[in-house]
């Protein structure tokens, strides 16, 4: 099934809905997946599994992360129809921020830096001798960003993609 038109049976608001067109064709030349640029840089992958003039339909599983992919639903259905599409709430701006932190403590790392030096290219702290170094809070700041920045590297990156779940 090709989306590059709307079903008839949606009646009149058929011909409000933008074309999707596809821009990914799968290795084996089969049409079987396309993405939808949702703007910013973003797509969203999707994978054509029906036949024939049938109503595209999302089917969510009923687990915990049916809360998450339920809000990317309507996060695509806004981009699809042209709305203002709601804010990824996964993350705060601060987590933001320091998960860029981390990521820039890392590249630093491989490169060769100093804890110390990436502690002044990223919280602006002039230099340290030794024992201010040994004693500076800035110090345990870039160790806690150094290893939360190898978990993540790690697979821990995987938990970016659900939201917190009370326990």
């Amino acid at each position: 099934m090709v989306l590059t038109e709307a079903p008839l049976a949606l009646g009149s608001s058929a011909s409000s809905l933008p074309a999707i067109r596809r821009v990914h064709v799968t290795a084996d030349g089969a049409d079987k997946d396309f993405r939808f640029a949702l703007g910013n840089g973003q797509h969203l992958q999707i994978l054509d599994c029906a036949d024939g003039d049938s109503i595209a339909v999302a089917v969510v599983p009923l687990d915990l992360d049916g809360f998450d992919r339920l809000e990317a639903i309507r996060r695509f259905l806004a981009a699809l129809h042209g709305r203002a599409i709601p804010p990824d709430t996964r993350l705060t701006r601060q987590q933001r921020a320091r998960l860029r932190r981390m990521l820039q403590a890392f590249d630093g790392h491989r490169a060769g830096a100093t804890q110390q030096e990436i502690a002044q290219a990223l919280l602006n702290i002039g230099h340290l001798d030794r024992d201010e170094w040994q004693a500076s809070s800035a110090r345990h700041a870039v160790k806690s960003l150094l290893r939360d920045a190898r978990s993540m590297v790690a697979g821990g990156y995987r938990k970016l993609l659900r939201h917190r779940r009370p326990r």
